[in-house]
């Protein structure tokens, strides 16, 4: 296995630096919006934040939007299926639920649980780009936003930005174990309106696991209209529905009699109105989600039919100054509920107050800082605040971030298990949990070389308390017995003490055309580790699970008609087995996919092959989640 890696490893760092060329390009130094929700140049946010263009779905080796997100630098994807079933996103450590997730401008964090933070409402088409910031940003977005934010910012809500006013592209993939994919979509504008849409369907019966198969029927569609009103008003608008159909044995238990499938239903829509007039710009939101989440553990056991909803509305004002000054300053308002035979029915109001002040100090210096009120009944007052530096001197900049973050516990950790008549084993909800809080500082440098091959060292820490997180816990030591077996077998949520987390990171990216040539590498390394004189840490499920080390890699170049791409990555974590099952967390593995294709031109159609878990590795992410060995499939694309 480490003969592989390192021979892995060997290959992309020759590839990266031995392919030294001059560039003219500048899109590893984007314009960006997440960092301080007015755009900025990724140099000045004084931030590490990685950019993926939208495009980059369609030429790698992936399936889903959690597949293309697992083997960007920096960021750890733990799967408990394929094909968007389900995934934990995790950056910088920590638990799933520090995570936020952003469209265009509004969160999608759903209220039940952060199990489903992966289930992006988006076709892959109508995406633009994706941004992600590392670190904390709560002093901006609210909770949630701890070890990092991730922004997808699509096509049609910034239209003003689209160079091709017609695109298409259609996906068509068929493969082993009943495989068939299809990803269609694309974009109209014409005078001051556009129109984007597309949809995105994952099917297979799925590779045998304990007694049974891992079927996956996933399937997202959305749409969304945008138009100019007169000079200074744009409008847009967005309609999602998200379904996912899927074999969940082991996803939350590591029990012989689980043998669970789970469906979850997804609507989203999402209202914009934007006034820009000189230095002015004001931007009104409104978004509804609502969600079906329907789980059954076995065919004897009673399903639990969970109901959650999400409305938020907020308004957004910025102010171009003089001496290079800009002034952001908003008010959102969340409303979280839920209806459940198994968690309850609750309904948990927030509304948070936020402003952001940008300034350039003479040529080289930035500085953004940021404070933001929040009030809920889930936890009272807080305060957070944010401040970002970045120095610049010719290709490089210097960086320091210092900020605080909170985050409040969902419905699951809160209530789950509550509504039942009897629970003999299980995790446990905690109704009296208190909100996670954090202070998070970094320093960093990145280092551009001719704007087309980018280097980024970054360093962290982050200090939390009240961390949250499920404990094995004795029937006796349970603040609540109501539904409870005294012989049963427990963990509660509970607040972790303290949880420090302290890491380095390391990244390179390149891009460059040539010729007849194209050539695109990412490839980051992660070191992380946490430590509490909490003895619960020992049996929690999630704070963990992160892995120690991470190496995240892509590769894709073309020559003429031909292509091929390449992604994986390599992890370090803790190993753990639950003999019961059978079930290994191994204390490391590494996995590579492969895809090749052959473009017809004067078609717009191109073939291919892929292999997924080339090196056909048995390997989970988290314990008993059995992840796919090697998937051959291949298909037809197509592109105008």
């Amino acid at each position: 296995m480490r003969s592989i890696f390192k021979q892995s490893c060997l290959l992309f760092g020759l590839i990266a630096s031995s392919i030294y060329v001059n560039a003219q390009d500048n899109t590893l130094n984007p314009v960006t919006v997440t960092s301080s929700i007015a755009p900025i140049k990724a140099s000045e946010t004084g931030r590490n934040i990685t950019v993926i263009k939208g495009e980059q779905f369609a030429k790698q080796p992936i399936q889903s939007i959690d597949d293309l997100l697992k083997y960007l630098p920096g960021v750890e994807v733990q799967q408990r299926g394929p094909m968007g079933a389900q995934a934990d996103i995790v950056i910088r450590g920590g638990t799933f639920q520090q995570v936020l997730v952003v469209l265009d401008g509004i969160r999608l964090n759903d209220p039940l649980t952060g199990h489903f933070s992966s289930y992006i409402p988006m076709a892959p088409a109508e995406i633009d780009r994706i941004e992600i910031l590392f670190g904390a940003a709560s002093a901006i977005y609210g909770t949630e936003a701890v070890g990092g934010l991730i922004h997808i910012i699509t096509k049609c809500f910034h239209s003003n930005n689209i160079t091709k006013n017609k695109q298409i592209q259609a996906q068509f993939t068929g493969g082993e174990y009943g495989l068939f994919n299809v990803n269609i979509g694309g974009l109209y504008k014409k005078n001051k309106q556009t129109i984007a849409g597309g949809i995105l369907s994952n099917n297979t019966y799925g590779q045998p696991q304990r007694g049974i198969n891992g079927y996956v029927h996933n399937t997202t569609a959305s749409f969304s209209y945008a138009n100019a009103i007169g000079k200074n008003w744009n409008l847009a608008l967005r309609t999602a529905y998200d379904n996912r159909d899927f074999a969940a044995q082991n996803f939350y238990t590591s029990f012989k009699s689980d043998t669970a499938y789970e469906q979850v239903k997804t609507w989203w829509n999402h209202l914009q109105l934007q006034y820009e007039k000189g230095t002015n710009k004001l931007s009104i939101d409104a978004g509804y989600k609502k969600v079906n989440d329907y789980y059954k553990f076995n065919t004897a056991v009673a399903a639990n039919d969970n109901n959650a909803s999400l409305f938020q509305t907020q308004v957004v004002y910025n102010k171009k100054m003089l001496n290079n000054t800009s002034l952001t300053t908003g008010v959102q308002f969340i409303n979280k509920q839920i209806s459940s035979n198994d968690r309850g029915n609750h309904s948990v109001p927030q509304v948070g107050i936020f402003a952001v002040l940008q300034k350039q100090f003479g040529k080289n210096l930035f500085a953004t800082s940021a404070v933001r009120y929040d009030n809920s009944n889930g936890f009272g007052n807080k305060i957070t605040a944010q401040l970002n530096t970045s120095y610049k001197i010719k290709n490089a900049q210097l960086r320091f971030s210092i900020g605080n973050t909170i985050r409040d516990a969902d419905f699951t950790e809160r209530y789950n298990n509550y509504g039942k008549a009897l629970v003999t084993s299980g995790s446990i909800g905690n109704a009296n949990l208190n909100a996670e809080q954090s202070l998070s500082y970094e320093f960093g440098a990145d280092y551009w070389v001719k704007n087309n091959w980018k280097f980024t060292a970054s360093w962290f820490q982050r200090n939390q308390t009240n961390l949250i997180d499920f404990v094995t816990t004795p029937y006796a030591n349970m603040p609540r017995k109501d539904n409870l077996s005294a012989t049963g077998v427990y963990a509660l949520a509970l607040n972790i003490s303290k949880v420090n987390t302290a890491g380095l990171e390391l990244a390179t990216q390149f891009n460059k055309t040539w010729g007849k040539h194209q050539l695109f590498v990412t490839l980051g390394a992660t070191w992380l580790q946490s430590r509490s004189a909490d003895s619960n840490t020992k049996t929690s499920f999630y704070i963990n699970s992160h892995a120690t080390f991470l190496l995240n890699y892509n590769v894709q170049y073309s020559f003429k008609n031909w292509s091929i791409a390449v992604n994986g990555l390599y992890k370090e974590r803790s190993e753990i087995a639950a003999s019961g099952i059978n079930a290994v967390i191994s204390n490391n593995y590494f996995v590579a996919n492969v895809k090749m294709s052959y473009l017809f031109t004067k078609q717009h159609c191109s073939a291919f092959i892929q292999a997924n878990n080339f090196y056909d590795k048995s390997y989970s992410d988290l314990l008993g989640s059995i992840m796919p060995k090697r998937w051959i499939s291949g298909g037809l694309s197509f592109g105008l």
